[in-house]
């Protein structure tokens, strides 16, 4: 079937190459703390538990007694001597030994008490409650323990560099920045297969700082910052790490991520300390990947941390457009979703460049399936270009995973080198999951999705404008009984009316097969069905191409991330969405009628192609042709 159009990308080489020469002396290291002071922190704390909760831990604990009981004892002259204190608090010992502590009820009259106690011969002691000069040490002993670590901190914050605010505490505030100064990687600029018109842009910015003399001397200002727009696995680290490379200054990485904190104010301050850190290396360029985690719009309605991010965005906003128009700090930035970052963060003298970097064409699929390659035992005469050709819309992340697949399936079948079957099985693993060699279909279910597949085939070999047939299979593979490759003769950007009608006719191809042959459809065509009434919808309401609606286009204005359509409005009233669904009704049932009469006219080739699928369970392009050239039942007669 048609595979969506997508835009491209690039990809690194295996091969290293010395990197440039370092600018300036490394940095002394610091000298390492003795292992002794990193046992002074924990052994303090162990200290102050055991002062403050060991006395009540490890001593014996008098028994407690009721008023009453207290009475009783001294009633049967079983006291020996009791301590009062002004709290109205008595401790005593037993005449058998034993301690106890009762409490003197504020409430009775208890002037009787003393003379009781007399007169059975207890001891009596009165004593004063008061603080002592080892309580008060020892209650301010967790404070001194604090001021002194926090002390200590802010030593080690300064040894290691210095840092405002927070910084030397834990080095919250410190930046995440991964700096580069002198082992640079070893990915260059010809490491990156295609997009030459990326590469000049970005490459520019490099020989800016390496050479600002050039511009100057006509007047020309670098530019500020260079944002680079595409696709995931398109290559946008890829470049970056190759500008990191082929530069001859600094260069700091950091990702939108790294800025984020649970502690307010930390995502602000280490903007400030990466740019701090930056302009002491100027020239030099900082690198933050996914900038959307922190560049998103300000004032939504986002719940929870909105403003903490908000203020990290304030501050790189500053940062980017400050009074130090000359400091020689160029920021490189990367996303996949432009349509979210702030305006302010797009406008020029901060982003002055957008690079795109879309899903790569046929020629760079080719360039970078020949640089992943590299490095791989492949069978001679593999044929590159038509994996190329067979796989648009895949970004060099996909062939990178593609040509890793087709090595672990050949060693899977036991070979040594790869194959153009493994490179065509790994293809169709990434777009259709794992094949089940072992067809487990029912027979009757086999013969079901055998006419199917020969009626995709069929259609698509008698419409003029559709790619031809690659491959025919109904082995089952992911949620798939069958498929019916096509193969694209030439990339394509602009699709005519008759090759999106011919493509509806090709989609409905297997349901009209199952019409002719059996009488009835089945479940087996819900992807088709789906796939062409979504092309159908949007031939209708996008493209034009429909005379009842006219020339009107309602493309969606929403990213899909957001909801797409089913959370957003209508720009279109019911009456126009009736008529819409009318015309893709009109256009589905077309291209049924359509296919059913081409099988209908070509019974015996499906009845051929069906007869060989079964018999094979998987063909080629050359069969579906060699199925159309054998002379009909009419024609013999």
């Amino acid at each position: 079937m048609i595979s969506p159009v997508r835009l491209g990308t690039i990809h690194p080489s295996t091969q290293a190459r010395p990197g440039p020469p370092k600018d300036t002396p490394p940095k002394p290291a610091p000298p390492p703390m003795p292992s002794w002071r990193r046992i002074l922190l924990p052994l303090g704390i162990i200290i102050t538990l055991l002062l403050l909760f060991g006395p009540s831990l490890f001593a014996a604990r008098p028994a407690t007694l009721k008023y009453s009981e207290f009475l009783d004892r001294v009633n049967a002259a079983a006291v020996r001597s009791v301590s009062v204190n002004d709290h109205g608090a008595i401790d005593g010992t037993l005449k058998t030994g034993g301690d106890f502590t009762t409490q003197i009820p504020t409430a009775l009259n208890t002037d009787d008490l003393e003379g009781r106690l007399r007169a059975k011969g207890v001891q009596i002691t009165g004593t004063r409650t008061g603080t002592s000069f080892g309580s008060v040490v020892l209650s301010f002993l967790p404070l001194i323990f604090l001021i002194g670590f926090f002390v200590w901190s802010g030593r080690q914050a300064r040894r290691l560099g210095g840092a405002g605010g927070i910084g030397g505490l834990g080095m919250f505030g410190r930046s995440k920045a991964k700096i580069t100064e002198t082992e640079r990687p070893t990915t260059r600029f010809s490491d990156v297969a295609g997009y030459e018109g990326a590469k000049q842009e970005i490459a520019e910015v490099v020989d800016f700082l390496r050479n600002p003399e050039h511009y100057s001397r006509v007047g020309a200002h670098g530019p500020r910052g260079v944002l680079m727009v595409g696709p995931p696995g398109t290559g946008k680290t890829l470049l970056a790490r190759a500008v990191a490379g082929e530069a001859e200054v600094p260069f700091l990485s950091i990702t939108g991520s790294g800025f984020v904190e649970m502690f307010v104010g930390v995502g602000a301050s280490r903007v400030r300390d990466l740019f701090a850190e930056a302009r002491k290396r100027a020239p030099s360029i900082v690198f933050i990947d996914e900038i959307d985690a922190i560049g998103g719009r300000r004032g939504g309605n986002a719940i929870g941390g909105n403003d903490e991010r908000e203020q990290t965005l304030n501050q790189l906003l500053a940062e980017m457009d400050g009074f130090e128009q000359d400091s020689g700090v160029v920021v490189l930035a990367a996303t996949n979703r432009p349509e979210t970052l702030d305006a302010a963060l797009l406008r020029p003298g901060r982003f002055d460049r957008q690079v795109t970097v879309p899903l790569p064409t046929q020629a760079e699929r080719l360039a970078i399936l020949g640089v992943h390659a590299r490095g791989k035992s492949l069978a001679a005469g593999t044929d590159l270009n038509r994996i190329a050709r067979g796989t648009p819309g895949f970004s060099g992340a996909d062939l990178a995973s593609l040509v890793n697949e087709a090595a672990i399936h050949a060693v899977r079948e036991g070979r040594q080198v790869v194959t153009a079957e493994d490179l065509e099985a790994a293809r169709d693993r990434i777009l259709l999951g794992r094949r089940d060699g072992s067809n487990a279909l029912l027979p009757d279910e086999k013969q079901s999705v055998a006419v199917h597949e020969s009626g995709h085939a069929l259609v698509a070999a008698l419409c003029e404008h559709a790619d031809p047939v690659a491959k025919v299979t109904i082995l089952p593979a992911g949620m798939s009984l069958g498929v019916t490759e096509q193969l694209p003769e030439a990339e394509r950007h602009l699709y005519s009316e008759g090759y999106l009608l011919d493509s509806l006719a090709v989609r409905l191809g297997g349901r009209a097969a199952e019409l002719v042959v059996f009488g009835h459809g089945s479940t087996g065509a819900s992807s088709d069905l789906a796939g062409a009434t979504q092309l159908a919808t949007r031939m209708v309401r996008e493209f034009g191409l429909s005379s009842a609606v006219g020339p009107v286009g309602y493309g969606s204005q929403n990213p899909q991330y957001l909801g797409g359509e089913e959370l957003v409005s209508r720009p279109y009233s019911e009456q126009t969405q009736r008529l819409i669904d009318s015309e893709v009704a009109r256009l589905l049932r077309e291209a049924e009628v359509r296919a059913v009469d081409l099988l209908s006219t070509h019974r015996d080739a499906l009845d051929a192609l069906s007869a060989l699928l079964l018999e094979r369970e998987t063909i080629d392009g050359s069969a579906v042709e060699a199925a159309l050239r054998r002379p009909t039942a009419d024609a013999r007669g």
